[in-house]
């Protein structure tokens, strides 16, 4: 017997199945471990048969020992971290050791097949992969969301929930305080509490814009990731109404748990930590949970028009902003229409599945995924959510894939995990949301009654802070459009409008393209026209916000016809807009054509006035 200095696993160096292995292996267990094909080493070993050698892998340790097979490879395995427990139950499972070992007979038996089909689920990279690289850009990416986002709504803030805004915050806060008294934090989770003031809201918007720059170039990731977080959360908790929206909360959840994958050091090119595989995991199960969940309330909505695969003649005229591409995807043929929903819905429905596929497989559901949502970032402004969808997307990759791609420095060799306390804390966070999360995707199924209540409750808090969320776009589908026309009067004759900067008003101003931002207010008026302004108190706000002169609500409008004094009256009506078609769009050069409905905002004045 060959004198070792280390342990020796002995391989079948002409089966490329085993190579594949082999090369995971040693990702794995580093320099601790040696590796040899048998067809240079078995003459080291005489007293091993050279049957013994072709039947099975061989681990030589230096004390003598020698095991084979199935224990072989666990055995293996406890000399690369985290991997000891494959052994334990081998050696203490009742039944794992011989069902093992059936396994391992039965793959030796079919190297061949299973190495063709090994290579096409994972491709060449069979080794354990790396995402260093991945966390990087997927870490830059939602500091960029989070700056747009910031920046977003920073202009509009004081318009919206400002002093003299639509929703002032100041009212917000002091009902909740005399409604929830010492709960009050709790109920409405903000900064606002220390100052609601003009000053304060925009602080919040372009002070959390700052920090997401220092967090895009790699400063205190994590802690710049937990105070964007915290900001978002408290402008989520006061703008009401304003920041009602799914990418609102899906920003809240990606950006929670980005704070566990991002390295707890102060850049993210000091020492080399491992990512977490679980926050990596359920970065890609909430990716899952949006997608599936976006595909199944279309069905359970009892919505007529996604059953008979007719939602998409209506959706690119209805939608809250169409684009340009939108106008033109209006022009497609209905076959063309309802093969896209069939398309759509085998991509919500059924490709999120594949995302827990093998590493090729997992792939190609990220890119179509990745395929659907930028078609409906082309023909809809839809603020960063397609963005956000995009780097979600990105967390099914890995740096073999990436590396094609973006030119990447690897840090020195050597990689440090992360402190046990981190790691305990993310395996109770992993526990908690992938529990919660399955709660989610239960309720969006129409098991909500059979859950325990004890699972409720805590779904419900997590909820609160929007660390896990309901989603589900789309549910029914708007077949007219309605847009409100807001008009103003000195003598209650000549009405003059407003016009908003983007919803759709003047019949022959082309659809914008606005996003990443969005414009609160001009997405509130959709759904404002969907209903009643009774149901919509905001809306009366706008409207005495209006009849005041608030220059901070005016600078939400593109063009304020009353440029003095305000006006003396009020009111709103309601039109029906529908795109044009090539013929009339080449002859009168408008892209909608609009028919008067109702009044939808009935006259009105100040009565100091």
């Amino acid at each position: 017997m060959a004198n070792l200095s280390k342990p020796l696993l002995v391989f079948d160096g002409n089966c490329g199945f085993c190579r594949l292995w082999i090369d995971r292996w040693k990702h794995l267990t580093g320099d601790r471990v040696d590796y040899s094909p048998f067809q240079e080493a078995a003459g080291r070993f005489p007293n091993i048969p050279l049957e013994q050698f072709r039947s099975a892998v061989q681990l030589i340790e230096p004390s003598g020992a020698v095991t084979s097979g199935a224990q072989a490879v666990f055995r293996l395995l406890t000399y690369a971290q985290g991997k000891s427990w494959p052994n334990w139950l081998y050696n203490h499972a009742p039944g794992f050791a011989p069902l093992s070992e059936a396994c391992y007979r039965f793959v030796a038996k079919h190297r061949p097949l299973l190495y063709r089909l090994s290579r096409l689920l994972w491709g060449s990279h069979f080794e354990r992969p790396s995402y260093e690289l991945l966390r990087r850009l997927f870490l830059r990416i939602l500091a960029i969301i989070y700056l747009i986002a910031f920046l977003s709504l920073g202009v509009q803030v004081r318009g919206l929930v400002g002093s003299r805004g639509i929703l002032p915050t100041s009212n917000l806060l002091e009902a909740v305080r005399i409604g929830a008294g010492e709960r009050r934090y709790w109920a409405l989770p903000t900064l606002a509490w220390l100052s609601a003031s003009d000053g304060a809201l925009r602080a919040m918007c372009f002070g959390g814009a700052a920090i997401a720059a220092a967090g895009f170039f790699g400063i205190l990731p994590a802690f710049m990731l937990a105070a964007c977080w915290a900001l978002y959360l408290s402008l989520v908790a006061i703008c009401q109404d304003f920041l009602s929206f799914q990418w609102d909360i899906l920003l809240l959840e990606t950006g929670f748990l980005a704070i566990f994958f991002a390295p707890w050091q102060l850049r993210t090119g000091g020492i080399r930590r491992e990512p977490s595989r679980a926050v990596l995991w359920l970065l890609r199960i909430l990716l899952f949970r949006l997608m599936f969940s976006s595909g199944v309330v279309k069905l359970t909505s009892g919505d007529p028009t996604w059953r008979s695969l007719r939602a998409l003649d209506y959706h690119y005229q209805t939608q809250p902003l169409p684009t340009p591409l939108a106008w033109l995807m209006q022009q497609l043929p209905h076959g063309f229409q309802t093969l896209s929903v069939l398309v759509m819905f085998g991509i919500e429905l059924v490709v999120p599945f594949f995302l827990f596929a093998p590493r090729r497989v997992r792939f190609w559901a990220a890119g179509l995924i990745a395929f659907l949502q930028v078609l409906i970032l082309l023909t809809g402004n839809y603020a960063f959510f397609n963005l956000l969808a995009l780097a979600l997307c990105l967390t099914c990759l890995d740096d073999a894939f990436l590396h094609r791609f973006f030119p990447y420095s690897a840090p020195p060799e050597g990689i440090v995990r992360e402190p046990r306390w981190k790691r305990a804390v993310v395996a109770v966070l992993f526990v908690t949301i992938l529990f919660a999360g399955a709660e989610q995707v239960a309720g969006v199924l129409g098991f909500w009654r059979s859950l325990p209540q004890a699972a409720m409750q805590i779904f419900s808090r997590l909820e609160r802070l929007y660390i896990v969320n309901s989603y589900g776009l789309f549910a029914v589908m708007t077949t007219t459009r309605y847009e409100i026309v807001v008009e103003g009067s000195n003598d209650g004759e000549t009405w003059l409008p407003y016009e908003f900067k983007y919803k759709p008003g003047d019949i022959k101003r082309r659809p914008p393209i606005v996003e990443p931002h969005q414009p609160r207010l001009d997405w509130q008026m959709w759904f404002a026209a969907l209903g009643d302004y009774r149901d919509n108190p905001w809306f009366i706000n706008f409207m005495v916000r209006l009849l005041e002169g608030s220059p901070q609500v005016l600078a939400l409008l593109a063009k304020n016809p009353f440029p003095g004094p305000p006006p003396r009256y009020i009111r709103a009506e309601l039109y029906t807009y529908r795109f044009t078609d090539f013929a009339e769009w080449r002859t009168t050069g408008a892209w909608w054509r609009r028919e008067f409905v109702r009044l939808y905002f009935p006259v009105a004045s100040l009565r100091s006035r």
